[in-house]
């Protein structure tokens, strides 16, 4: 008889089980074999690095700043790849994701708040994921946005079909959706024939980098940077990477094979977030060479695809004949809608990570993603009808508002994933003295942990101004900077309770592993391998030896 499954179900298993080590993985081959091999996971992180939230962020700092903001792109990108690296390498020497591996040496109401965080945090990303296919289906296809929103929860059918097709598969599709994004930029890019020596100068930061001033289309280069910055490194995909990172097979036993996991997973996600520099880069630069400085008034993906058929704003004649023809505006649609869908399978898959992780619970991807998308698509419903009766421009600045107002979840999440992850990778008991942080990424990673969580809520006054609207009072500034205030002492006390509870528990951690005579989770990991090992091949003897006496 069938069992039968519920929908909401206990887990306390391996990450991701369905998926979990199914891909093969070639030995003693060359280093490109086995680099396809390796490829795929990085793409599904890369994804969340290239969403709708940075466009907007990129293209408007390139019209109001020129290429001054390059260098934030940069060393976001570089940030990124530190703390992707190190999140890949804790779940495949760990055998636990990120949000397993919190959870194990904290107490199981720290688990609950954790979780709520990390849950909103990935609902506001999602809200920027609704609104950019939402437009990108009016854009393209005329529906209506009340209807465009209601169809962006059929995604969901996406999903249900993808995954019936295997995980490799899932990867190659988001690896195209890449490609699609990369190509349409770089084709209206080439177009508009940037300078690329003033683009190039833009890398290195200055002292104008992060300035308060002067103040361009309401906004400083500091508040640009925090809006790019904010938009680029995004709690869920360490939780998703430290996951999807074991779904190549490892012989823990060998720790050889642990190292060729740990270097392929790094070449791997490296390549793919420099696409997603590119991407980023790209926008910018769009945003500067594209149009006439200034031109862009309505800074919402409405103001960008109509600027891009608009010859008045276009900035030389080759962009001016090719735009009447509309298609620079229909390929920036596309590309609008397939970022929407590559969020589609990373959202959902980071989603059902951090509940496992955090609670214990598990529920089917296409039920989990149903849930998520069904509440982001409340404040999207809001803000539409509550502008309906206004004029269309107020309408689509209500909505790149909400867009942008949603990050400051973000804020609030990225520090408790950021620093656990810092604190267990660099431990030698969590990894062993063969895979714990060098010194080098030991203090990059301080480094980058500390910056982001001080620009995070360095920002996050001007994030709380931002839900007033343009023309704040005396009295609102002051109200909004009290709910700042009281919110980063909110974040800074959690994040005290994280780190006292996850010192007791490397503390018990210690304990446990010195009963057992090893010095590292990883030599446990690896004696149990070995030992399962042992039972296979002894078990396989003895199937061999029946077979025998029965002949």
């Amino acid at each position: 008889m069938a069992e039968k499954h519920k929908l909401i179900e206990y887990a306390n298993g391996p990450s991701l089980e369905e998926i979990n080590g199914t891909v093969d993985v070639p030995k003693d081959k060359g280093f490109f074999k086995t680099l396809l091999a390796y490829s795929g996971p990085g793409a599904l992180v890369a994804v969340g690095y290239m969403d709708p939230g940075n466009w907007s962020t990129s293209i408007t700092g390139g019209q109001n700043f020129q290429y001054l903001l390059m260098s934030v792109i940069l060393l976001s990108s570089l940030i990124a790849m530190l703390l992707q690296y190190m999140a890949a390498k804790l779940g495949i020497v760990s055998k636990m994701d990120l949000a397993q591996a919190i959870r194990a040496r904290t107490s199981k109401s720290l688990g609950i708040v954790l979780w709520i965080l990390t849950e909103f945090a990935i609902m506001a990303t999602d809200i920027a994921e609704v609104i950019g296919g939402a437009i990108a289906l009016y854009l393209l296809f005329h529906i209506p946005l009340v209807i465009a929103v209601f169809i962006t929860v059929g995604d969901v059918l996406v999903l249900l079909l993808l995954t019936k097709i295997g995980f490799r598969k899932i990867e190659a599709i988001v690896v195209c959706l890449i490609l699609v994004i990369l190509f349409v930029f770089v084709y209206q890019v080439a177009l508009s024939n940037p300078n690329w020596s003033a683009a190039f100068a833009g890398l290195v930061p200055t002292g104008k980098t992060f300035a308060t001033s002067p103040t361009i289309g309401g906004q400083t280069p500091l508040t640009g940077a925090l809006g790019i910055i904010g938009a680029t490194v995004m709690p869920h995909n360490l939780y998703l990477h430290s996951a999807i990172s074991q779904t190549r097979k490892v012989n823990h036993a060998d720790e050889k094979s642990v190292a060729q996991n740990v270097r392929f997973s790094a070449w791997d996600s490296n390549i793919q977030l420099t696409a997603a520099f590119f991407v980023n880069a790209l926008l910018l630069v769009m945003g500067v060479a594209v149009f006439k400085s200034g031109a862009v008034k309505d800074p919402s993906f409405f103001g960008l695809y109509q600027a891009l058929s608009d010859t008045s704003t276009l900035s030389n004649g080759v962009l001016i004949a090719v735009a009447k023809s509309g298609i620079l505006s229909t390929l920036f649609a596309v590309a609008l809608l397939a970022s929407g869908q590559n969020s589609t399978i990373t959202g959902t898959l980071s989603g059902q990570v951090i509940m496992e992780g955090f609670v214990h619970m598990r529920m089917p991807l296409w039920l989990r993603r149903l849930v998520t998308r069904l509440l982001s698509v409340i404040p999207v419903l809001i803000c539409v009808m509550m502008t309906s009766s206004k004029s269309m421009i107020d309408e689509h600045v209500a909505l790149n508002d909400l867009m942008n107002n949603s990050q400051v979840f973000l804020a609030f999440a990225l520090p408790f994933s950021m620093l656990p992850l810092l604190l267990m990778t660099d431990n030698a008991t969590e990894m062993g003295n063969k895979f714990k942080n060098s010194t080098w990424v030991k203090g990059f990673g301080w480094f980058s942990v500390i910056a982001l969580t001080f620009l995070n809520l360095y920002g996050l006054p001007g994030q709380i101004q931002a839900f007033y609207g343009d023309k704040l009072t005396a009295g609102q500034t002051m109200q909004a900077n009290i709910i700042a205030y009281v919110l980063i002492a909110a974040v800074l006390a959690l994040l005290v309770w994280t780190v006292v509870d996850m010192h007791k528990g490397n503390e018990r951690l210690k304990n446990v592993l010195a009963k057992e005579d090893v010095s590292s989770t990883y030599e446990h990991l690896a004696k149990m391998s070995a030992a399962a090992a042992s039972e296979e091949e002894f078990d396989d003897q003895a199937t061999a030896e029946r077979n025998s006496e029965q002949r």
